[in-house]
């Protein structure tokens, strides 16, 4: 049986807080990419190739690749660790059937029309429309840079 440890929006995907802290704190075997764009970008995927730590398989996806490899349990006796760079990607998965119960949200660079919610935290107001959808259906959202530091509640941050 295959077992979701984390997911993580993180738009600078595999990085160092990715590749060192996360990985290894939750004993992930497998990172999970999972993104439109990157998975036709060769050197975007070659670039995360270098980036995972050794021993840590990697799959790099699309949304609709990620739903059905999940949904048919494809990773049996894995322990993934799933990243994705926007929040918009988690309704793709959604729709698709695949029911997060839980988001910890990482870095969110700030940008034209954002808003900072946290350090390294900013979102737009379709990334906040997102995360309200979600929220409706139940998923719990956190804010958390590293293991260690105090787990937020993202709904706390989001003025209505």
């Amino acid at each position: 049986m295959q077992e979701i440890l984390n997911i993580r929006i993180d738009e600078r995907l595999i990085h160092g807080q990715v590749a060192t802290v996360w990985t290894h704190t939750l004993g992930a075997t497998r990172i999970m990419i999972v993104d439109d764009t990157v998975v036709k970008d060769n050197i975007q995927k070659s670039l995360l190739k270098m980036a995972c730590p050794s021993g840590v398989k990697l799959s790099i996806l699309s949304s609709s690749k990620a739903a059905e490899n999940l949904l048919s349990e494809k990773y049996d006796g894995d322990k993934i660790f799933m990243v994705l760079k926007k929040p918009e990607t988690l309704l793709q998965l959604w729709d698709l059937g695949y029911h997060m119960k839980a988001v910890n949200v990482g870095n969110m660079s700030g940008g034209k029309d954002t808003i900072q919610l946290k350090k390294a935290v900013c979102v737009t107001p379709q990334n906040i429309e997102t995360f309200k959808e979600l929220n409706r259906r139940n998923v719990r959202l956190t804010v958390q840079m590293v293991p260690n530091d105090e787990e937020l509640l993202l709904m706390n941050l989001i003025k209505a």
